[in-house]
């Protein structure tokens, strides 16, 4: 429901006049400006109650009464049960991303360990993403870096392979990592089935939190070969249980008392906010991750925890045990809606004392000192950037530079990549490639390929905002290259009427040295900045990660066209069937050579994707 004719035009009055079309009902409402684009979702256990609050024309923070002021029309969502009002509120925050709501802006999915069991001898590898293999996941860890150290001190303990079913069916001897003692190389039969699966029990055992009952069997072990005076197993068996201690050392936190917990801790300053996430598992710590949620200047702990919390546990599973620095306001109801969503209790608690109350103070600590880092780099970064419109001539320092570069081979897998930057620093999800598709371009043609990256990306930010007033646009566009590039830019920016857009061509400059770079800007004399100045070392940062970044788009598309093979133009063919076809016959020729008999007996392979198979090589005519 939204705003009818006749009502005011926006603020009190307007929420007001709403007020008698709503009950009591539990439900959720958007606040929605005169384009309306939403400025706030919110849940309510009562909605006409919650937005009567709004009504009232004092006694609002800062915040709050700029919202109002700006509400031209309302929607309404009303839900059977509080619970649901809580989920959907935090689904619509996320995907709706309105200015006046805590936002948490870095979602990104964890790493997990997985042991696999759909083989007789199972790998032990990292997995990130949907759990769709067959095996035991343990996590989750809170960065590629905390799974990998233990994996490798895993892998030094119990020697599980970490190879692929293809690469194991295939080998003849053992690979490298049996001869520096990391695999125990079932592969060759150096190992039995039965002892392979006693070491991946020790390995289950270990992730499991139960790593004393695997050092006394492995110290049982040492002191039966020492007795039986087989020294070199003694001492492998020695390194084994160093390994293992050399673990949990490395993991530093190891609470006693507390099996299972994710320790979550809020720090709050000068308007910005870090949360601390310390991921308990099996009495160890599997690391931990800093958040910066987007915060106004008047938001409270509880507020700011209690969007986390729905926020980050979205798309996550939360442990059975959830430590908070600060209460929030409807912690029952999150407690509800986490134990809908995992299917088992999950606690909720802020410890004021004892090992939890510890675990909280060290998360509290570091998310202190992670925020007073990111202050500082920011005060930086903003000094840079106002340097930055010194240097070009800009009005305001620019809150968006976009910067552009191309990467191929005498013109082929040609791609363009942008990547951008702010008072943040590097923007990474909002990075773009682009896959040069003009059938007309001379290869090599970089003016040409530079002309179609700027052309495209401009086109779609003029429908998607063509009053500039979104923010989307860049306040500086950066171009590798030199006179010639600006030219063919300034034509592109005049042809789709944006000429005014800030502009400038980086080139290398004298012998092409790093650090004699020349700046082009149109219808101006190149100019170079000094050796030492900071917007120069800032620029070639720039540069050189639009650079990184445009070649390794590129090498993953050549390295996808070198492995591309016909079978990938056979619709149904995914990558499982495609290497079970592969394995079956040894190559894309001999399937496409294959009789319809032999596709049928391939496994995976049904009787009418054999046909499909058959008939795509067989039916061309």
């Amino acid at each position: 429901m939204t705003q009818g004719k006749g009502a005011p035009a926006t603020g009190h009055a307007l929420i007001h006049s709403l007020l008698s079309t709503l009950d009591s009902s539990p439900g959720v409402y958007r606040m929605l400006d005169a384009d309306s684009r939403v400025l706030y979702v919110g849940k309510a256990r009562n909605l006409k109650a919650r937005v009567s609050n709004y009504a009232r024309p004092s006694g609002h923070s800062g915040r709050i009464a700029r919202m109002i002021r700006e509400t031209a029309s309302m929607m309404f969502l009303t839900t059977r049960t509080e619970t649901e009002a809580l989920l959907l509120e935090q689904n619509l925050i996320k995907q709706l991303k309105p200015r006046y709501n805590v936002l948490l802006r870095d979602d990104k999915s964890f790493p997990n360990i997985l042991v696999t069991k759909d083989h007789d001898f199972p790998q032990i590898l990292k997995h990130r993403g949907a759990k769709k293999r067959k095996g035991a996941y343990y996590g989750p860890f809170a960065g590629a870096g905390a799974v990998n150290r233990t994996l490798n001190q895993l892998q030094r303990v119990f020697l599980l392979r970490n190879c692929s079913d293809s690469m194991f069916s295939t080998r003849t001897r053992p690979c490298l990592l049996h001869q520096i003692k990391r695999c125990s190389a079932p592969c060759t039969g150096e190992i039995s089935k039965a002892d392979y699966a006693a070491s991946v029990a020790d390995a289950e055992r270990f992730l499991q939190g139960r790593s004393t009952q695997v050092q006394e069997k492995l110290k049982a072990e040492m002191a039966e070969a020492s007795d039986a005076m087989e020294f070199e197993r003694a001492a492998a068996l020695r390194d084994r249980i160093k390994a293992l201690t050399n673990v949990q050392s490395s993991q530093g936190v190891n609470p006693r008392a507390t099996p299972e917990a994710d320790v979550i801790a809020l720090h709050m300053e000068g308007g910005q906010a870090c949360v601390q996430v310390f991921f308990i598992r099996a009495n160890q710590n599997w690391g931990n991750r800093d958040f910066y949620p987007r915060v106004g200047a008047d938001v409270d702990e509880a507020e700011v925890l209690e969007a986390f919390l729905g926020q980050f546990y979205d798309t996550k599973d939360p442990a059975r045990l959830i430590l908070l620095s600060h209460p929030i306001e409807n912690s029952d109801l999150m407690e509800e809606a986490l134990c809908e969503k995992l299917g088992r209790k999950v606690e909720i608690s802020v410890p004021q004392r004892g090992e939890k109350a510890e675990l909280i103070e060290n998360a509290a600590r570091n998310a202190r000192e992670s925020l007073a880092r990111k202050m500082s780099e920011s005060a930086t970064q903003a000094k840079l950037l106002a340097g930055v419109a010194e240097a070009f001539g800009l009005d305001t320092p620019p809150q968006r530079i976009e910067v552009y570069d191309n990467s191929h081979i005498m013109g082929t897998n040609a791609v363009g990549g942008m990547i951008v930057a702010g008072p943040e620093g590097f923007l990474k999800s909002q990075y773009r490639k682009f896959n040069i598709k003009g059938e007309d371009l001379t290869p090599g043609d970089d003016f040409g390929m530079m002309k179609e990256v700027l052309t495209r990306r401009l086109t779609r930010l003029l429908k998607e905002d063509p009053d500039r007033a979104n923010g989307l646009w860049p306040d500086l566009l950066l171009i590798d290259g030199g006179a010639g590039q600006v030219s063919a830019v300034q034509e592109i920016l005049e042809k789709l009427g944006v000429p005014d857009l800030p502009m400038v061509g980086v080139a290398k400059g004298v012998d092409r040295d790093h650090g004699k770079e020349e700046f082009h800007r149109p219808g101006q004399r190149p100019f170079a900045l000094r050796m030492n100045d900071p917007v120069l070392y800032f620029v070639q940062r720039l540069r050189d990660e639009a650079h990184r970044f445009a070649i390794g788009t590129h090498r993953a598309k050549r390295a996808k066209a070198v492995s591309a093979t016909p079978l990938d133009e056979i619709p149904g063919v995914g990558a499982t069937r495609k290497r079970a076809l592969l394995t079956h016959f040894g190559s894309a020729k001999a399937v496409s050579r294959a009789g319809l008999a032999d596709l049928k007996a391939v496994d995976g392979i049904s009787d009418a994707m054999a046909e499909t198979i058959y008939a795509h090589f067989h039916d061309k005519g």
